[in-house]
Formats: structure tokens, C-alpha cells, sequence
């Protein structure tokens, strides 16, 4: 493809009509997966600076190269100066895939929590009326009904638009993260509906303040379609908020609400390990549905799937008989049943998180919690007390263990969870370092009724080794599960 044609849009003060329109291979932004003829973007960022690169990837055959940096000397290939280098990026995968995201109906989903959930159930709903989706998100990206394996909870901006192209399906459901908005990953798209779960203690190791990052969630909106639907949930002080801008900007906005004036109602008539619900619309037409799986929380990501099924002409009874046949989400509140204790994986790792599912297990009827979890290095500190209050005061027992935590850091957050343990929790606590050993602890004070409350990693592997040799939650509950009863069975023979 001609170098002009990919710079189509670009912002610089150059003259790009004078730059030589040489063919490019494609667009790298790293110079270590370069190859002859492409075109490298230098990106400055956290811990790597693009900029430095730039005369390695000549040397690798860069046709030409893009940065938003001014340099001291001339390249031997052309160098477009831009503003903003990952915003540059966007619009050069934009172009070089020939807009790829026009070809789909697009859906964004944004908040703290509830994300995958909601795109899971939006994407089950839709196949179940017909419609092909391909899906990108924290656990999985599917495209043409393959899955694929996520680095991210959002794609960068090329490899995104590459997925795009890929995809031969209807319609896309993205999980949009705050990160990628704030980094461009998603410019130069533009969606068809977007939606907003809700807005929650987390991030703000990046973001610096709520604000900044309700700001970052909030930029989403601005790339709704003339004709498109903002599906916000106004039972949250920064939904109620973004519901109110949307109003100003004259956007066409569907609001949920259990109590607030919103354009859908949400009624739950009963809730336990499954729910009955009811969504009332503004012109009194009543959806009913069961949703199968327990918590409150998941009867608004519930919801504003419906809610976005509605907008897209489903018929009510059809979103009705196809709520109930849901399955749920890898490692979102999945539960293994064991000698008549209930086990729940989950990738909770806020305050909000934590309460959404500690209180379902107590809706569930769970005679004692058993709450295991752990913190990030180099993650969001502010919140870790927070969390550590609400694990206390909801769980009968918790225990604070490692998580994630690479070699070298070790000792130091160990002694972050006993100070932490010590200032924030109380004598319902205690700590164990080894992840798969507090897993193990846990399950094995439980009694029948119980219920043991795992969070923090859902569906991810462990990046480091433990005890039992084990790869994930899900593997240790189901190692420690099945080896108990092979004890069993050795103890009846």
C-alpha cells in the first residue's frame, strides 16, 4: 500500500504531499517484530521510549517512519513528525486496513465492573436471534467463531483494526477499557452503541483521580454514531452523571434504574441462585426474564444486554426465552460444588467487586464466607484497605495471600499484607503467602452450607509457581476437589 494513502488524515505540520509516496509492507510499532518495507510508528511510552528505536529499525528495513518527536538529524528514510504518536498509530492502522470497523454493527462496553458479562450475555442473546459476533475482552477474543487468545483487555489500535478486518461477523462487542481510551486504541472508531456499567474504586495508580478516570470512560461516548444508543446505568453516582452530559450533548440515552426516573425500570421480584426480574420501558411494556446465575450485579449486566437488544429490534419474547439458556463467564462467579460446600471463582479486585459478590453468597444462604485473595505488585495501592474492610466486615474468615507477585518483590508484599492485615482487617483474618495453600486452608475449614469466595485472577493463570504445582484457581479448586475424593474412594475400597 502507498505511504499517502495510509497517511490519510495524519496531523503534521509537514507537507506530506512532499513526501516521497513510497510502498509499505505494513505498520510495526516495534522494531524487534520489523520487517523490510513497514512502517514504524515510535511510540513513547510507560517504560519504553519508541523514539530510541528508530535507527535500529532502519537497520531493519523501515521503509519510512512516524514519531512525534523532533530530531537532530536527518534519517536516511522519510520521518513524519506528528502531535501524538498512538493517536497517529489509529489512524494509520484506520487507513492501512481500509476502515474496517464500518462493516460492523460496533458495540463499546465500559465501567469498573461488569464488562465481560454483559458482552458475554449480549453476545449469547444476539447469536441466539441470529446474528454472528465476534467478541474482544479480558478473557478471550472470538472472531469467526474462533477463539483467540487476549493480551489485553482492549487491543492496541493496529492489532485491533487487524481483528476487525478479520472478522466476517455482523456485529462486534468490545470491552473498552480505560487505559485504551486514554491511549488511543479505539480512535477513529466509531459505535453503534455504547454502554456504561458503572464506575468503581480502581486504576487510579494511573489515572490520579476519579475524576480523570471517569473522564477517560466517559471519552467513549464521544464516538457514539449520530443514530446511536447510550445504554448507561443511572444507579451509580458517575452513570447518573455521564446520564446527565449525554442529555446536554443531546444524545439518544437509554437509562436503568431500580428507583431513579430512567427510560427502562428494573424490577427483581426474587433473587437467590437465580433470579426473576422484570425491565418496564417507558411505554409500560413489560420484559421478563430468569437469569440463572446469582447476584444482584448480574441482573444489571443482564439488563443493559437486554436493554441493547431492544435498541437493536429484538423482540421481548425473544430476549425472554433466550436469558435463561446463559451460562455464564470463565472465571466470573463460577462455582464448584463439593461435599456440600459451594466454591466461587471470580475475578473481583475492587471494593465494589468484593461486596457485589460476598453479598451473594449471603443471598445464596451461605451459613459462613471463606474469602480468599491477594493484591498486585505495582498495582493500585489506594484501594488494598478498602478492600481488606469490606472482605472483614462481609466474610465470616478471610485470608490475604500473594497473587501474582514476581520473585524479588516477594518479601516486600509479604510485609505489605501483614501491615495491611494489622491496620485494616481484624481477627477474622490471618494471612498465608502461598495462594494454592490458602485455597487449600480454606476449603478444608469450610463446613456443609459454606461457602469458599476466590478472587482476584477469574480466569487468568498464575504467572509464578506455588505448593501444589497448580496453574490457575480453577485448577487448584479442582486438584484439591478431586484428590479428596479419591481419597474417599480409597478409604471405601
Amino acid at each position: 500500500m502507498k505511504l499517502h494513502h495510509i497517511l490519510q488524515g495524519i496531523q503534521s505540520e509537514q507537507r506530506l504531499d512532499d513526501i516521497e509516496n513510497i510502498d509499505i509492507h505494513t505498520i510495526s510499532f516495534n522494531s524487534k517484530q520489523l520487517t523490510t518495507g513497514d512502517l514504524f510508528v515510535a511510540i513513547s511510552g510507560g517504560t519504553h521510549d519508541g523514539h530510541t528505536y528508530i535507527h535500529q529499525a532502519i537497520e531493519a528495513g523501515a521503509a519510512a517512519i512516524v514519531g512525534e518527536k523532533a530530531l537532530t538529524t536527518p534519517l536516511s528514510v522519510p520521518y513524519i513528525q506528528v502531535t501524538d504518536s498512538r493517536q497517529a498509530l489509529a489512524t494509520l492502522a484506520v487507513n492501512y486496513y481500509n476502515h474496517p470497523a464500518k462493516k460492523h454493527i460496533m458495540i463499546g462496553i465500559t465501567g469498573t465492573n461488569g464488562k465481560t458479562t454483559t458482552a458475554f450475555m449480549l453476545k449469547h442473546l444476539l447469536e441466539c436471534e441470529g446474528y454472528t459476533c465476534s467478541l474482544l475482552g479480558s478473557v478471550m477474543n472470538i472472531i469467526n467463531g474462533e477463539e483467540i487468545q487476549a493480551t489485553a483487555t482492549t487491543p492496541d489500535s493496529l492489532e485491533l483494526n487487524r481483528l476487525l478486518h478479520l472478522s466476517n461477523d455482523q456485529v462486534v462487542i468490545m470491552e473498552v477499557s480505560s487505559h485504551a481510551l486514554t491511549q488511543a486504541r479505539v480512535a477513529e472508531i466509531e459505535f453503534d452503541y455504547c454502554l456504561f456499567t458503572n464506575l468503581g474504586h480502581d486504576h487510579l495508580d494511573y489515572h490520579q483521580t476519579f475524576d480523570d478516570y471517569f473522564a477517560a470512560k466517559a471519552s467513549l461516548f464521544h464516538q457514539l454514531a449520530s443514530h446511536g444508543h447510550a445504554i448507561v446505568n443511572i444507579d451509580n453516582e458517575w452513570g447518573e452523571k455521564l446520564h446527565h452530559l449525554l442529555l446536554s450533548k443531546h444524545k439518544n440515552v437509554l437509562s436503568l434504574s431500580t428507583h431513579k426516573d430512567a427510560k427502562w425500570k428494573l424490577t427483581i421480584q426474587s433473587m437467590n441462585r437465580s433470579s426473576h426480574v422484570t425491565l418496564l420501558n417507558e411505554r409500560e411494556e413489560a420484559l421478563h426474564f430468569e437469569l440463572r446465575f446469582p447476584g444482584e450485579h448480574n441482573v444489571y449486566n443482564c439488563s443493559m444486554a437486554l436493554m441493547t437488544g431492544t435498541a437493536m429490534g429484538i423482540a421481548h419474547k425473544n430476549l425472554s426465552a433466550s436469558t435463561p439458556l446463559f451460562k455464564g463467564v470463565p472465571g466470573r462467579f463460577t462455582m464448584i460444588e463439593h461435599e456440600g460446600k459451594t466454591i466461587v471463582i471470580d475475578y473481583a479486585h475492587t471494593t465494589d467487586a468484593f461486596e457485589h459478590c460476598l453479598q451473594t453468597a449471603k443471598q445464596c444462604g451461605a451459613k459462613q464466607i471463606y474469602h480468599v485473595f491477594g493484591f498486585r505488585d505495582g498495582r493500585d495501592e489506594s484501594k488494598r484497605g478498602k478492600m481488606i474492610e469490606t472482605s472483614a466486615a462481609l466474610a465470616t474468615k478471610y485470608v490475604l495471600t500473594l497473587d501474582d507477585v514476581k520473585e524479588p518483590a516477594k518479601e516486600d508484599m509479604m510485609l505489605t499484607l501483614m501491615t495491611l492485615h494489622y491496620e485494616h482487617g481484624s481477627h477474622n483474618g490471618e494471612v498465608v503467602p502461598d495462594r494454592t495453600k490458602a485455597i487449600e486452608q480454606a476449603i478444608n475449614q469450610a463446613s456443609d452450607g459454606d461457602w469458599i469466595v476466590i478472587t482476584g485472577k477469574g480466569h487468568e493463570s498464575y504467572k509464578q509457581t506455588f505448593e501444589l504445582g497448580t496453574h490457575s484457581d480453577l485448577d487448584t479448586v479442582l486438584t484439591l476437589t478431586t484428590r479428596d475424593e479419591e481419597k474417599e474412594d480409597d478409604i471405601v475400597i
